[in-house]
C-alpha cells in the first residue's frame, strides 16, 4: 500500500462565488456548487486539477502582492503551448509567454478574474 502523497488541490477565496467561477468555467472547469453546505464553497474541476472557491469578505490580494512575488498556483502539465493558445484565444490575459525558467521549468503565467498568477508548466 502508497502512503505517500497523490493529489493536491488549490483554496482560492473569493468576495464573489458567480464571478470567479465563470471565469474558470469559461476556460473549461466544471463548477459544482455546495451552498448549502455548513461551510458554502464551489468545487472547481478540469481534468486532474480541483480548485476550491471559498467565500470571503475581505479583498483577495494576490501572492506577488502580498508578499512580493510568487504564484497563487501551479497547474502541471506537459501541453503548455496548447493550453496557452487555447487560454490566448479565450482572451485570458497571459502575463508571462511560454519560456523555460531559471529553475528550469518551461512554463507560462495566466492572470485570473482575482488577478491570481497561475503558472503552468513543467520540468524540463
Amino acid at each position: 500500500m502508497n502512503k505517500g502523497f497523490s493529489h493536491c488541490l488549490q483554496i482560492f477565496p473569493t468576495s464573489n462565488f458567480e464571478k470567479t467561477s465563470e471565469f474558470y468555467e469559461r476556460i473549461g472547469f466544471r463548477a459544482v456548487n455546495y451552498f448549502d453546505a455548513a461551510e458554502p464553497h464551489v468545487c472547481l474541476y478540469k481534468d486532474s486539477i480541483e480548485i476550491v472557491l471559498t467565500k470571503t469578505e475581505i479583498e483577495v490580494v494576490p501572492n506577488r502582492i502580498r508578499y512580493g512575488y510568487g504564484y497563487d498556483a501551479y497547474f502541471i502539465t506537459y501541453g503548455q503551448r496548447e493550453i496557452q493558445q487555447a487560454l490566448m484565444d479565450l482572451d485570458v490575459k497571459i502575463v508571462r509567454a511560454l519560456s523555460t525558467t531559471d529553475y528550469y521549468n518551461h512554463e507560462f503565467v495566466f492572470e485570473d478574474v482575482d488577478g491570481r498568477w497561475i503558472a503552468v508548466g513543467n520540468k524540463l
